[in-house]
Protein backbone atom coordinates (compact mmCIF):
# COMPACT_ATOMS: atom_id res chain seq x y z
CA UNK A 1 0.00 0.00 0.00
CA UNK A 2 1.14 3.52 -0.73
CA UNK A 3 2.21 5.28 2.44
CA UNK A 4 1.02 8.72 3.49
CA UNK A 5 3.58 11.43 4.11
CA UNK A 6 3.95 13.11 7.49
CA UNK A 7 1.34 15.83 6.88
CA UNK A 8 -1.17 13.43 5.41
CA UNK A 9 -0.73 11.10 8.38
CA UNK A 10 -1.28 14.04 10.72
CA UNK A 11 -4.46 15.06 8.86
CA UNK A 12 -5.62 11.43 8.94
CA UNK A 13 -5.16 11.11 12.71
CA UNK A 14 -6.52 14.56 13.60
CA UNK A 15 -9.49 13.99 11.29
CA UNK A 16 -10.26 10.73 13.07
CA UNK A 17 -10.18 12.43 16.46
CA UNK A 18 -12.35 15.33 15.29
CA UNK A 19 -14.81 12.90 13.73
CA UNK A 20 -15.15 10.91 16.95
CA UNK A 21 -15.62 14.12 18.95
CA UNK A 22 -18.26 15.33 16.48
CA UNK A 23 -20.14 12.04 16.66
CA UNK A 24 -20.08 12.12 20.49
CA UNK A 25 -21.23 15.74 20.96
CA UNK A 26 -24.93 15.08 20.19
CA UNK A 27 -24.98 12.78 23.24
CA UNK A 28 -24.42 15.89 25.35
CA UNK A 29 -27.01 17.96 23.48
CA UNK A 30 -24.53 19.88 21.31
CA UNK A 31 -26.01 18.93 17.96
CA UNK A 32 -25.05 21.72 15.54
CA UNK A 33 -21.37 21.88 16.51
CA UNK A 34 -21.29 18.09 16.58
CA UNK A 35 -22.58 17.87 13.02
CA UNK A 36 -20.02 20.42 11.80
CA UNK A 37 -17.16 18.62 13.57
CA UNK A 38 -18.37 15.27 12.24
CA UNK A 39 -18.34 16.65 8.71
CA UNK A 40 -14.90 18.26 9.01
CA UNK A 41 -13.37 15.19 10.62
CA UNK A 42 -14.94 12.73 8.20
CA UNK A 43 -13.73 14.72 5.20
CA UNK A 44 -10.18 14.90 6.58
CA UNK A 45 -10.15 11.21 7.54
CA UNK A 46 -11.91 9.97 4.42
CA UNK A 47 -9.87 11.93 1.91
CA UNK A 48 -6.59 10.84 3.46
CA UNK A 49 -7.79 7.25 3.50
CA UNK A 50 -8.67 7.53 -0.19
CA UNK A 51 -5.12 8.79 -0.85
CA UNK A 52 -3.66 5.42 0.13
CA UNK A 53 -3.38 3.21 -2.93
CA UNK A 54 -2.84 -0.49 -3.49
CA UNK A 55 -0.89 -1.36 -6.62
CA UNK A 56 -0.79 -5.12 -6.11
CA UNK A 57 -2.96 -7.82 -7.64
CA UNK A 58 -4.20 -9.78 -4.63
CA UNK A 59 -7.98 -10.12 -4.92
CA UNK A 60 -8.57 -10.24 -1.16
CA UNK A 61 -6.66 -7.01 -0.56
CA UNK A 62 -8.42 -5.31 -3.49
CA UNK A 63 -11.82 -6.35 -2.09
CA UNK A 64 -10.94 -5.10 1.38
CA UNK A 65 -9.60 -1.87 -0.07
CA UNK A 66 -12.86 -1.30 -1.97
CA UNK A 67 -14.79 -1.89 1.26
CA UNK A 68 -12.51 0.58 3.02
CA UNK A 69 -13.09 3.21 0.33
CA UNK A 70 -16.85 2.66 0.54
CA UNK A 71 -16.64 3.07 4.31
CA UNK A 72 -14.76 6.35 3.87
CA UNK A 73 -17.38 7.63 1.44
CA UNK A 74 -20.14 6.61 3.87
CA UNK A 75 -18.37 8.54 6.64
CA UNK A 76 -18.37 11.66 4.48
CA UNK A 77 -22.01 11.04 3.53
CA UNK A 78 -23.03 10.68 7.17
CA UNK A 79 -21.37 14.01 7.94
CA UNK A 80 -23.29 15.65 5.09
CA UNK A 81 -26.56 14.13 6.29
CA UNK A 82 -25.91 15.32 9.86
CA UNK A 83 -25.25 18.89 8.70
CA UNK A 84 -28.30 18.82 6.42
CA UNK A 85 -30.43 17.59 9.32
CA UNK A 86 -29.20 20.37 11.61
CA UNK A 87 -29.83 23.00 8.93
CA UNK A 88 -33.33 21.64 8.32
CA UNK A 89 -32.65 20.92 4.65
CA UNK A 90 -34.55 17.62 4.62
CA UNK A 91 -37.40 16.27 6.67
CA UNK A 92 -37.16 12.51 6.36
CA UNK A 93 -36.33 11.95 10.00
CA UNK A 94 -33.38 12.23 12.33
CA UNK A 95 -31.78 8.81 12.17
CA UNK A 96 -30.45 8.59 8.62
CA UNK A 97 -27.03 10.03 9.39
CA UNK A 98 -26.75 7.76 12.43
CA UNK A 99 -27.57 4.68 10.37
CA UNK A 100 -25.10 5.71 7.67
CA UNK A 101 -22.45 6.33 10.33
CA UNK A 102 -23.11 2.92 11.91
CA UNK A 103 -22.69 1.11 8.57
CA UNK A 104 -19.50 3.07 7.88
CA UNK A 105 -18.09 2.22 11.31
CA UNK A 106 -18.74 -1.49 10.79
CA UNK A 107 -17.06 -1.43 7.37
CA UNK A 108 -14.10 0.62 8.58
CA UNK A 109 -13.69 -1.53 11.69
CA UNK A 110 -13.74 -4.76 9.71
CA UNK A 111 -11.19 -3.56 7.18
CA UNK A 112 -8.97 -2.04 9.89
CA UNK A 113 -8.49 -5.47 11.44
CA UNK A 114 -8.62 -7.61 8.30
CA UNK A 115 -6.51 -5.58 5.84
CA UNK A 116 -3.15 -5.85 7.68
CA UNK A 117 -3.62 -9.62 7.92
CA UNK A 118 -4.35 -9.86 4.18
CA UNK A 119 -1.37 -7.65 3.33
CA UNK A 120 0.92 -9.83 5.44
CA UNK A 121 -0.45 -12.97 3.76
CA UNK A 122 0.34 -11.66 0.28
CA UNK A 123 3.82 -10.50 1.30
CA UNK A 124 3.18 -6.74 1.39
CA UNK A 125 4.18 -4.40 4.19
CA UNK A 126 1.15 -4.03 6.48
CA UNK A 127 2.13 -0.67 8.05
Amino acid sequence: MKKLNRWQTLLFQVGGLIMVAGAALPIFGITYAGAILLQIGSVMFGLMQLQMRYEGHDSTVMRLRRQQMLGALLLITSGCLAVMHELGMYHLGSGEWKLCLAVAIVMEGYTAFRLPIALKACGEDAD
